[in-house]
């Protein structure tokens, strides 16, 4: 059993961090936050602050508890999170790695039901779904990378992807981007990107566009130098049956920067990010006249320290 004196060091960190991080999202305009990340061992959790909402994807790391006392560690973490967070134990969702049959309703769980809430980030509004999905369908990392995007823009023809659920997307066209075309093998996240794109009154057919394609395959057909911005933040590793080539982000990523870069008009941008933990860029063999490591840069006040990724502006 976790005995109450760790429960009570979880809260007490749990309050602390909570405190630290709420002044600054307040002062910052920001609603959609990470609060803790696996910061005790014992307890392997991530926790986020989707505004009256919290997602709690639980990792079952190795462990030495039987089934009743794993049980009885994870309602009082959840009972915890209630209590520090303010929030009502309906507006509680729980991601687990393994779902258990039989847990009473009191938190909310993954279900066959899809569960789409508005929230806002930027001034803008996203879909996010906490319940049903592996991931949110906002990656909170990347809130100062969207905004960069934003700003550059207005008057030009952006290309986003992998654009998942489309928020980089979304970001361009409120920046006024001449054009906008955001590319996934998905339906379902296309689906999600046209209506978040909708849901902000951005969508325009002769301006905003959805493609339907395997990237590597889709890539070839694209004129050179057709876009002045590009967003790229493919999988780390993908070998899905949709696919006709397997993805290793590290073993391809030059050749996939330098198949990116041929459609990007010179002087363009280029934006690369990767969760590949030991990822080493092989800058000599990339043809840009600049690569420039903006992982610092784009980290966000509630990643400090704990950003498991890279990103980089890449200039044709």
């Amino acid at each position: 059993m976790i005995s109450p004196e760790k429960i009570l060091m979880f809260e007490n960190r749990l309050r602390k961090v909570c405190r630290h991080l709420s002044k600054i999202a307040r002062s910052t305009g920001v609603s959609c936050y990470r609060v803790y990340d696996r910061d005790l061992p014992e307890f392997p959790l991530i926790i986020e602050r989707y505004e009256e909402m919290v997602y709690v994807a639980e990792y079952r790391s190795r462990h030495t508890l039987d089934e009743v006392a794993y049980e009885a560690w994870l309602n009082e973490s959840l009972e915890v999170i209630v209590r520090v967070m303010e929030v009502k134990p309906f507006n509680v969702f729980l991601k687990e790695r393994k779902r258990k049959e039989g847990r009473g309703d009191q938190y909310r769980k993954t279900s066959d039901e899809r569960d789409f809430r508005t929230v806002q980030e930027g001034g803008l509004k996203f879909l996010v779904n906490l319940s049903d999905y592996l991931d949110t369908g906002l990656f909170l990392d990347h809130r100062i990378t969207r905004q960069m995007v934003r700003e550059q823009s207005a008057g030009k023809k952006v290309l986003n992807l992998f654009c998942y659920t489309g928020s980089f997307s979304v970001y361009a066209a409120s920046g006024a981007a001449l054009e906008v075309c955001s590319v996934d093998l998905s339906n379902t996240y296309l689906g999600w990107a046209r209506q978040n794109m909708e849901l902000n009154g951005l969508f325009d057919p002769g301006k905003t566009f959805f493609v339907k394609a395997d990237v590597l395959q889709y890539l070839p057909t694209v004129p050179d130098a057709s876009y002045d911005l590009v967003i790229l933040d493919p999988p780390t590793f993908s070998n899905s049956k949709m696919m006709k080539d397997i993805l290793d982000i590290q073993a391809d990523h030059v050749t996939l920067i330098n198949d990116v870069l041929r459609v990007v008009r010179p002087g363009g941008s280029l934006y690369f990010s990767t969760n590949a933990r030991t990822f080493n860029m092989e800058k000599e063999r990339i043809q840009a006249t600049e690569i420039r490591d903006i992982t610092a840069t784009t980290t966000p006040f509630d990643f400090k320290g704990k950003l498991l990724r890279w990103c980089y502006r890449i200039i044709r």
